[in-house]
């Protein structure tokens, strides 16, 4: 397991650097949109099961893109528009068959639910990269959170004793979580130092803070879905670390809060 995630990230890691820093704002939009449907996928493989297909979630598909495209162009109304378009739409398509399936409520609220987890929180990340010195506010959460990510796992497996939240995630430990945070102030401060030394040392360390704890009840989230939904992990695109859901779980909590402090308040 610990090889194979090592080769995967390896492998991403390069390609997702050269992707940042080179691919320009429209590409990474298109990269982000296309994480977005595969996410969507495993969230409905997750909550629906057999009803992946329905066409309430194939609308989602259609949405969700829209939505992350909508913040390519920097159109919070849009975005905005997007959202009650698909909230009338599904409501629309749900008189049509409460008569036969009253399940169709419930079909409803997790699909909208799924469009505001997956692509809106997604489109904060298409919002930073827009904005002044995106590409190194992205590389910022990025490690900040995958540090964390990593930290977390390594700590918790060799030294985890205590449970975090096994009603949620039993392999999770509250010693993984305090190696976790450790990780996102180290590496959030060692990048502070030399690539962003214009931000204030106790706001960035905060916000360090935060992302980290943000991102682990993001983790949480997720795992509460895999549970719901009887999976191990939420895909297996990525060898030794599972879905796509399961590596962005972080990421998605992580980025409007990230967006908020770079906007309004590490400024």
């Amino acid at each position: 397991m610990h090889l194979k995630r090592w080769i995967t990230s390896v492998v991403a890691v390069p390609l997702l650097v050269l992707l940042i820093y080179k691919g320009g704002e429209s590409l990474f939009a298109l990269f982000i949109g296309i994480l977005c449907v595969f996410a969507l996928a495993e969230y409905f493989r997750l909550v629906f099961t057999e009803k992946i297909f329905g066409l309430i979630p194939l609308l989602g598909f259609f949405i969700g893109p829209a939505i992350i495209f909508a913040a390519r162009a920097n159109s919070s109304e849009i975005i905005l528009g997007l959202i009650t378009i698909n909230m009338i739409a599904v409501g629309l398509s749900s008189l049509l068959r409460y008569k036969l399936d009253p399940s169709v409520l419930d079909i409803i609220s997790k699909q909208v639910q799924g469009i505001i987890y997956i692509p809106l929180l997604l489109s904060y990340l298409v919002l930073i990269r827009n904005g002044i010195d995106g590409i190194s506010w992205i590389f910022l959460l990025l490690c900040v959170v995958f540090a964390g990510d990593t930290g977390a796992y390594y700590i918790g497996s060799y030294f985890g004793r205590h449970k975090l939240c096994p009603a949620v995630s039993p392999g999770k430990t509250i010693e993984g979580s305090i190696g976790g945070l450790t990780a996102n102030v180290a590496i959030g401060a060692l990048i502070k130092s030399f690539f962003m030394p214009q931000l204030s040392w106790s706001l960035s360390i905060l916000f360090f803070i935060l992302v980290g704890i943000v991102g682990q009840a993001g983790d949480l989230f997720e795992s509460e879905l895999k549970r719901s939904g009887d999976a191990k992990d939420s895909g297996t695109i990525f060898p030794g670390h599972g879905g796509v859901l399961d590596r962005i779980d972080s990421l998605l909590f992580a980025a409007p809060l990230a967006y908020l402090f770079k906007e309004y308040i590490l400024v």
